[in-house]
C-alpha cells in the first residue's frame, strides 16, 4: 500500500446486531486506520451472501457459521474453498412464537423465564396434542439451511423429543421478514438473530420462548467468511481488516457505547429498525415478552479472543449436525477440511498470538440437554444421536 492510499475491500452483511463490528469498522474509522477502505453492502438472504462472495462480489462477508463449512465441504451451491477467518460474536439468536402459540405453551406449562427445557416439554406435549387431533404441525422458520439457527432450532426440539423433519415445518426465510411472517401467519414460530425477535416484542407480535445462551452458551454464531482464494491473494489485507475489527470490537463491548452503538446500527441504511429493539441484546437484559419478564444473560458478546478466535472444535460441532440432519455424509476427510476451515491460523497471525495462546479459546459446549460434545470422537457423538432417535 503506499503513501495516502487506501486498499479497497467489498464486504456483504446482513442487517443483524451481529453485523456491529463491521458497521463500527466502516462508520467510525478503524478501516481507515488499517489503512482500509471497507465498503459494505447490504444483503437480504444469505443465499445471496454466499452466491455474491462465491463469485467476487464480496471479498468477505458477514457469515452465518456453518456456512464456510458447506462452501468448503462441498454440499451448497457455488461452493468454493473458504476459510472463517473470525467470529464476528458469541450468541444473539433467540426463538420467538406467536402470541396465540405461546398462549397454548403456557397452557402445557412452559417457563416464563426462557429456560429451554420446560418449554420444550411443554411444546412436545403441544405437539403430540394437535397430531392427535389431526391437525396440521407447527411452523417454525429459519434463515438458512446451513445455520446455527437451523442447528439450534432443531437439536432444541429434538432434545424434548419433538423430530424436526416429521412432527413440525421447517421453511427458510430473510432474518428481516420474520416479524411479518409471524403477523401473517406464514409460520408459527422463528429461529433468528437480533434484533428481530424483539422487534416482533417491543410490537406485540410475538413471544421470546428461549434463546441461544440458554440452550448453547458462549457458541460462536457469525464469522468473517473469506474465500481461500482471496485470503491467499490478499493476506496483509485481510490481517489489517482483522486487527480494525477488534479495535471495533473493543468499542462496541463498552457499555456505556450501547445506546450510540444502537443509534449506529438502526439507521436506514444498516438494520433499519427501531433503536430500542437493538439495545437489549447489547446490554445483556431480553425482554422476553412486551409486558416482560426480563432476562438477564449474556446475550450477545463481540470482545476477548473467545468471541473472536475460531477453534476448529466449533466447526466440527456444526459438521455433526450437518451429518446428523442428513446435509453430509460422514468422512475423516471432511473433519480435517472442517478443522482447516476454522483453524485460528488467520486470526492468530493478525493478532500476533502464539500458538499455544491461541489454543486457549473458551470450547464453550455446555449445552441445554446435559449432553458432551467429544471433538475427538466426533462420529461417536454422531452415533449416539441415530440411536436416541
Amino acid at each position: 500500500m503506499s503513501a495516502g492510499t487506501l486498499d479497497s475491500v467489498v464486504a456483504g452483511y446482513i442487517p443483524l446486531l451481529d453485523s456491529a463490528l463491521l458497521v463500527i469498522a466502516s462508520t467510525y474509522g478503524f478501516a481507515e486506520e488499517q489503512g482500509i477502505d471497507l465498503k459494505l453492502i447490504r444483503e437480504t438472504s444469505w443465499a445471496n451472501i454466499r452466491d455474491r462472495i462465491a463469485v467476487g462480489h464480496f471479498d468477505v462477508a458477514h457469515m452465518l457459521g456453518p456456512m464456510p463449512i458447506a462452501a468448503s465441504l462441498k454440499i451448497t451451491t457455488l461452493a468454493v474453498p473458504m476459510r472463517a477467518a473470525m467470529f464476528l460474536g458469541l450468541g444473539g439468536n433467540a426463538i420467538t412464537v406467536s402470541n396465540a402459540l405461546w398462549a397454548d405453551l403456557q397452557g402445557e406449562g412452559a417457563a416464563e423465564d426462557g429456560e429451554p427445557r420446560a418449554t420444550g416439554e411443554a411444546l412436545a406435549s403441544l405437539v403430540r396434542k394437535r397430531a392427535d387431533a389431526g391437525r396440521h404441525p407447527l411452523r417454525f422458520g429459519v434463515v438458512h439451511p446451513f445455520s446455527g439457527h437451523a442447528y439450534e432450532l432443531r437439536y432444541w426440539l429434538a432434545g424434548v423429543g419433538i423430530h424436526p423433519d416429521r412432527d413440525v415445518e421447517i421453511s427458510v426465510l430473510p432474518p428481516p421478514l420474520m416479524p411479518d411472517a409471524l403477523t401473517m401467519h406464514q409460520i408459527d414460530g422463528y429461529c433468528v438473530g437480533e434484533p428481530w425477535n424483539t422487534v416482533s416484542v417491543l410490537s406485540g407480535r410475538g413471544r421470546i420462548v428461549t434463546f441461544k445462551e440458554a440452550i448453547w452458551p458462549s457458541s460462536p454464531e457469525k464469522v468473517l467468511g473469506v474465500t481461500e482464494s482471496w485470503a491467499a491473494r490478499n493476506p496483509d489485507v485481510l490481517h489489517r481488516l482483522i486487527q480494525a475489527l477488534k479495535n471495533a470490537s473493543d468499542w462496541c463491548a463498552l457499555k456505556e457505547n450501547a445506546t450510540e452503538l444502537a443509534q449506529v446500527l438502526a439507521r436506514q441504511e444498516f438494520l433499519d429498525c427501531p433503536a430500542e429493539a437493538c439495545l437489549p441484546a447489547l446490554t445483556g437484559r431480553l425482554q422476553l415478552g412486551k409486558t416482560g419478564p426480563e432476562v438477564e444473560a449474556e446475550i450477545f458478546k463481540v470482545s476477548g479472543y473467545g468471541a473472536q478466535l475460531p477453534n476448529p472444535h466449533h466447526g466440527l460441532w456444526f459438521y455433526s449436525q450437518m451429518v446428523r440432519w442428513g446435509q453430509a455424509i460422514y468422512s475423516d476427510e471432511d473433519l480435517k477440511v472442517v478443522q482447516h476451515t476454522f483453524a485460528p491460523d488467520i486470526y492468530s497471525s493478525a493478532m500476533g498470538l502464539a500458538p499455544l495462546t491461541a489454543g486457549r479459546a473458551d470450547l464453550g459446549f455446555h449445552f441445554f440437554d446435559g449432553l458432551e460434545f467429544n471433538p475427538e470422537n466426533v462420529k461417536g457423538y454422531i452415533d449416539g444421536f441415530k440411536i436416541r432417535s
